[in-house]
């Protein structure tokens, strides 16, 4: 299991915060996903022999948002 903290700009609220969650939780191997709007910050655990960092952070900008930096 790998633990990393994404950066990540544009979320401004709590319907932000939920569209990322699930952005997020919707790849296979995510075990959890914790979003810090005050932050600005995305702490995910995976497994990264199902998903890699690049997946994790497409799906955020599929969504709407800027990954600043992983």
């Amino acid at each position: 299991m790998t633990h990393q903290n994404i950066l990540v700009a544009g979320m401004t609220c709590g319907h932000c915060v939920e569209t990322v969650t699930q952005a997020v939780n919707s790849l296979e191997g995510i075990n959890q996903v914790s979003v810090d709007l005050d932050k600005k910050q995305v702490s995910v655990n995976f497994d990264e022999s199902r998903t890699d960092l690049d997946a994790i952070s497409t799906k955020i900008v599929e969504v709407g948002f800027e990954v600043v930096s992983k």
